[in-house]
């Protein structure tokens, strides 16, 4: 039996609009708060982002309030996550393997979800992996 892919890739030009349901959000607790980390990526795809993996931080980096893992902070994907909390919202490199898509650590100080855009126009070409779902 062939492998089936697991995402199919979807390009999206400069100055093309980027929105929530082609970005893939993994959330990572780096607080003592059991269960966050589950709540946050609930609370995303409710804004139409791709639900990924909830997991308590497996690495090192320090979080306050809110840390995207980004190795590119200026990747269009990482603007659109950052802008959807309240606070103070960090960028740093992962230290950790990180899943694809965009990463993002909840720390003690975290001060929950604001009102915000789920769309941004992308400031350069990107490439997302939006998950194939195969129908019987």
């Amino acid at each position: 039996m062939a492998e089936e892919a697991t995402c199919e890739i979807k390009k999206v030009a400069r100055g093309e609009v980027l929105s929530s349901n082609l970005v893939m959000v993994h959330v990572y607790n780096s607080s003592k708060r059991a269960g966050i980390a589950n709540r946050v990526k609930i609370n995303l795809e409710r804004r139409g982002f791709l639900g990924g993996v909830a997991k308590n931080n497996p690495g090192r980096v320090k979080v306050k309030n809110v840390t995207v893992l980004a190795p590119d902070p200026d990747d269009p994907r990482v603007k659109l996550v950052a802008q959807q909390f309240k606070g103070k919202v960090a960028k740093a490199a992962p230290d950790f393997e990180t899943e694809d898509g965009i990463s993002v650590l909840i720390g003690p100080d975290y001060k929950g979800l604001k009102k915000a855009k789920t769309k941004v126009k992308a400031s350069r070409d990107v490439s997302v992996c939006v998950p194939a779902i195969t129908l019987p």
